[in-house]
This record gives C-alpha cells, structure tokens and sequence, in this order.
C-alpha cells in the first residue's frame, strides 16, 4: 500500500468514524426526546415486566444515555481526531 493509498484509506476511515459519531447523538437526542414525551408510557411498560420503582427506571435512562454519550466519544469521535491529526502531521523522511 503506497502513501496515496494509506491516505485516501483513512480520510474514508476518518469519515466512517464521524457519520457514527453523528449517528449516535441522534440515537441518544432520540431517546432523551422519547423520554421527556413517553416516560410514564415507558415507565409503565418496564414496570410490569420487571419490578422497579419510578426513580430506578429513571436512573435506567440517566445512566443509558450517559453510557452512549461516553462510549460515542470514546470509540468514535476519539478515533476521527487522531486520524486527522495523523493526516495533518508531516512525514519525515
């Protein structure tokens, strides 16, 4: 693989990793804006499967929500700046 190769590689890598970033804040605006409508209608139907109070299925949500901002972060946005930044360094030779 030359060097044009191993660029155009990971600008279209650089590219997967930003549309997933994206893609899963719209997931986490979709859950946060589905809770602020249909909590009681969500909270309702977990709680006759599993026996959890208000404030647990609250914390449920709280914590989801945190564990897709931190994991987008981490595997997705994290990733798409060390490669631009490898893209932006010059190669010594």
């Amino acid at each position: 693989m030359n060097k044009d190769e191993q660029n155009n590689f990971l600008h279209a890598l650089a590219g997967i990793f930003l549309r997933c970033f994206f893609l899963s804040f719209v997931l986490l605006l979709l859950w946060f804006v589905f809770y602020l409508v249909a909590a009681d209608w969500g909270y309702s139907i977990h709680s006759r499967w599993f026996e959890l109070s208000r404030h647990d299925f609250d914390l449920m949500n709280y914590y989801g929500m945190a564990l897709i901002k931190t994991g987008a972060i981490l595997f997705f946005l994290f990733p798409y700046l060390s490669i631009k930044l490898l893209l932006r360094k010059p190669v010594c030779v």
